[in-house]
């Protein structure tokens, strides 16, 4: 690992390792919390690392926007995509500003709500006791990450979108080129512009079949919605259209398959929690909630300052860059208390695993819904999990989990009915 602290804020071999992270991430809350950051490699910004100065920033979405650096991207590959006439791939609600990030969060925010979503409550916890019967079906050894994690939110997900299951290994495989971890073990050395654009152009037109499907024969899906969507009257644009699959295909499963198998990893860490929430699962609903605290999957987003603005005693100029750090908020020891205790009973918990304000994650209460549908039946039908071997960690400075949790388990005896 690199030894300037600038360097390591962006370096992914800071983010496959957690208790690292939560090292360089606890001085910089101590003694620069508000830190002007010049890493090798990339343009400056600012680093966040308080929870409040994060919501300072979310909640003045006039002041701080998205538009136009999203994430940390390399320079030279900045100019990559300059050259190349295609500076962003997509133009998801990830990269928007008002008006046209309200009008398009319209489109299916409603949808997302829990009201809406209770109509397929049914099917999300029959998948989690599929998913949970296929680890009885391993003899009690699987990785919890590929076996489980990455397929159970991915089949939600795309199940929403309509897409049939013999499908599933396309989307995956789609869904991590276009992420393109950082992580040599993921990205099979082709973490590269070139290799998102031609995933883009693929899942650009997987999808653009399914919505020219969805215009004339609508369905009772999330696709038929975007299909057939309108903004401001006339037809949603296709570019947005096709990022709107996208955005909800990818980030509908990456992030939720993350902190899946860390609170997995964290339960096996802290057996007593463990124990506690398998004496009383009345508690699933808080242990979610710390699972999400605990590993906030996504790691970073920027906001750019339209106008001058003092944050923490330091000057932000207009057109500054700000890099909001989520999981050093939600360690942050102003607001929870003894935050590097795994507690499944912790109340309040303002974890920003989601973010905050108007930008705060669409599908949240999905998410909340797949997990706590899972350990339901973990902790119904699993008596005991242990390690197997060493777990690790995506090397990757946006997106961020286990990406191999070897386990061994015993599954609880059935009662002959």
């Amino acid at each position: 690992m690199v030894g300037r602290i600038d360097d390591q804020v962006v370096d992914p071999a800071t983010y496959g390792t957690p208790h690292k992270y939560d090292e360089i991430f606890a001085e910089l809350r101590r003694s620069d919390p508000v830190r002007w950051t010049e890493p090798a490699g990339y343009r400056p910004f600012w680093t966040i690392a308080k929870h409040s100065d994060i919501l300072e920033i979310e909640r003045q979405n006039d002041k701080f926007i998205n538009d136009p650096r999203t994430s940390l991207v390399p320079i030279e590959e900045e100019e990559r995509r300059v050259r190349a006439g295609n500076a962003k791939l997509v133009r998801t609600l990830i990269t928007m500003d008002e008006p046209d990030h309200r009008a398009y969060r319209g489109i299916t925010q409603a949808w997302f709500m829990p009201v809406n979503l209770r109509k397929i409550e049914g099917e999300i916890k029959n998948l989690a006791g599929e998913f949970v019967a296929l680890m009885d079906e391993r003899g009690g050894r699987c990785d919890f990450v590929n076996d489980v994690a990455l397929w159970y939110p991915l089949r939600i997900i795309m199940t929403i979108l309509g897409v049939p299951r013999e499908d599933d290994a396309k989307m995956l495989k789609f869904t991590q080129a276009l992420l393109a971890s950082s992580d040599k073990d993921l990205s099979g050395g082709s973490n590269n512009f070139q290799s998102r654009q031609v995933a883009a152009q693929e899942f650009f037109a997987y999808f653009g079949a399914i919505a020219e499907d969805r215009r004339r024969n609508p369905k009772d899906d999330l696709a038929s919605i975007i299909a057939n969507a309108s903004v401001g009257g006339n037809p949603a644009g296709v570019f947005e259209s096709l990022s709107y699959y996208l955005v909800i295909a990818t980030a509908g499963h990456d992030t939720t398959s993350s902190a899946m198998a860390g609170g997995l990893h964290a339960l096996i860490e802290h057996p007593a929690e463990f124990r506690r929430l398998r004496e009383s699962p009345e508690l699933l609903n808080s242990a979610v909630e710390e699972m999400l605290r605990w590993t906030s999957p996504v790691k970073h987003f920027f906001r750019t300052a339209t106008q001058d603005y003092q944050l923490r005693g330091k000057q932000i100029r207009a057109g500054d860059s700000l890099m909001m750090c989520f999981p050093s908020g939600n360690r942050d020891e102003e607001v929870f208390v003894d935050p590097f205790a795994f507690r499944v009973d912790r109340t309040p918990n303002r974890h920003i695993a989601f973010g905050h304000g108007v930008h705060q994650c669409l599908g949240l209460n999905l998410a909340r819904m797949e997990m706590k549908a899972l350990f339901t039946e973990i902790v119904a039908r699993v008596d005991s999990i242990e390690l197997a071997g060493e777990p690790a960690w995506i090397e990757a400075n946006l997106v961020s989990g286990p990406k191999r949790l070897p386990i061994t388990y015993r599954m609880k005896s059935c009662p002959v009915q």
